[in-house]
């Protein structure tokens, strides 16, 4: 086997982490995370299968640490897809195995499990679930010659051309300056960034964001930032952003500080004005403080993946699969993970081998079209879908907190 990735590498990365999902025409419901039943997060490495045995899937995601939900939203829809698939007959005939991994929310320990997977034989890998997470395993992917197609690793660096590195996600590039576009066609001129510095996923929304509000002839009138993810307190930050006399901020973070401390407290602060973030907004109304004012949630927006509510019956047939069996309503992770499953069916069917070479080639071919649950898109030289993206809101009445779509952008203008 050639060398993997040194792990020096990785520990350098080790602070640096993200989230992140194809747009849906109508929203009314909330987004749930999976039920508490479905959400057991599975041992480090969980094989259905031994690798050889069949067509093996390896998976990575954090089904313990900080972004748990994200790990069981991930394990959930594939096993879900892969039920399906193979029920009706597997892919050339051969059935479907999954190898699920743990990385913990950690660059090394993701390390860890693509080095796992790999001395099992696995060739074709999905995951990792974080920008982080998986900037730590593209350079080993492409150096051991194993497909490596994340679900919602979402920073512009994560896919490069030839090489064997895809995602069904659409990138930070396109996620920053959607808000940016909004923010512009909303009327608003003068705004805001908080932000955390340390993070991949963060820095990553924040630089296309400001990239694009020059395009569009916003002035950023007020920077503030953190140096980690850790942070419990925003106060000062939402201060400065109420000082300025800004109405409308951009603070890319994740469910888990969004929900139990930035909207709350910048209400506190005295901010009145829009909140608009990311896919990582996805799973908030579950992390909000109990006792804590929930109105506050109003005049919060973010870009999303997929929304639950969407009429189009793949989407429908998802979602009434995705209940049957985890008794919850999948999230836009789980939808893009269910999707990332289906790419991998179509690639191997078009390369005729599940050959990780072949199937890469597969995945490489632009013209390739693959209609999913988070839309119809194609993938472009670097690997990464060409598709729009839906713009929701939070919105409550003071005893709870549901999501609405505001708007859907395909294109940006």
């Amino acid at each position: 086997m050639r060398k993997l990735l040194s792990l020096l590498l990785v520990l350098a990365l080790a602070f640096s982490v993200i989230a992140c999902a194809a747009p849906a025409p109508a929203a009314t419901e909330a987004t749930e995370a999976p039920a508490a039943e479905a959400t057991e997060a599975p041992a480090a490495e969980e094989a259905a299968a031994p690798a050889g045995d069949g067509i093996t899937l390896g998976v990575i995601s954090p089904n313990t640490g900080a972004l748990a939900v994200y790990g069981a939203a991930v394990t959930t829809a594939v096993d879900l897809a892969v039920s399906e698939i193979n029920a009706a007959g597997g892919i050339l005939g051969q059935q479907v195995s999954v190898i699920n991994t743990d990385d913990q929310f950690d660059p090394a320990e993701t390390l860890n499990a693509f080095n796992s997977l790999v001395s099992q034989g696995v060739g074709l890998i999905l995951g990792s679930v974080t920008s982080g997470c998986t900037s730590a395993i593209t350079g080993a992917a492409n150096e051991e010659g194993v497909v490596l197609l994340t679900p919602s690793a979402t920073a512009d660096s994560i896919t490069t051309e030839d090489d064997y590195v895809f995602r069904a996600c659409y990138a930070d590039g396109f996620q920053g300056a959607i808000a940016a576009y909004y923010a512009k066609s909303a009327g608003y001129t003068d705004v805001g960034v908080v932000y955390c510095a340390a993070d991949t996923y963060s820095k990553g929304l924040y630089d296309s964001f400001a990239a694009a509000a020059a395009t569009y002839g916003l002035n950023i009138k007020a920077v503030e930032s953190t140096a980690s993810l850790d942070v419990q307190d925003y106060t000062n930050q939402f201060a400065s952003m109420v000082s300025s006399g800004v109405q409308f901020v951009y603070a890319p973070y994740y469910y888990d500080v969004i929900g139990p401390y930035i909207v709350t407290q910048a209400r506190a602060a005295g901010y009145t004005g829009i909140i608009m973030g990311a896919d990582g907004y996805d799973g908030t109304p579950d992390y909000v403080v109990e006792g804590a004012d929930l109105t506050a949630f109003n005049n919060v927006y973010w870009t999303n993946h997929y929304d639950p509510s969407d009429t189009d019956p793949a989407v429908q047939k998802f979602v009434a699969a995705y209940k049957a069996m985890f008794n919850s309503t999948p999230n836009a992770i789980s939808a893009l993970a269910y999707d990332a499953v289906y790419m991998y069916k179509a690639a191997i069917e078009k390369a005729g081998s599940a050959d990780p070479a072949a199937v890469r080639d597969a995945l490489a071919d632009t013209s390739a079209v693959y209609s999913g649950v988070t839309g119809t898109f194609s993938l472009d030289a670097t690997g990464t879908p060409t598709k729009g993206a839906a713009i929701l809101s939070f919105a409550s009445d003071g005893t709870t907190v549901t999501t609405k779509l505001v708007d859907v952008i395909k294109e940006l203008k």
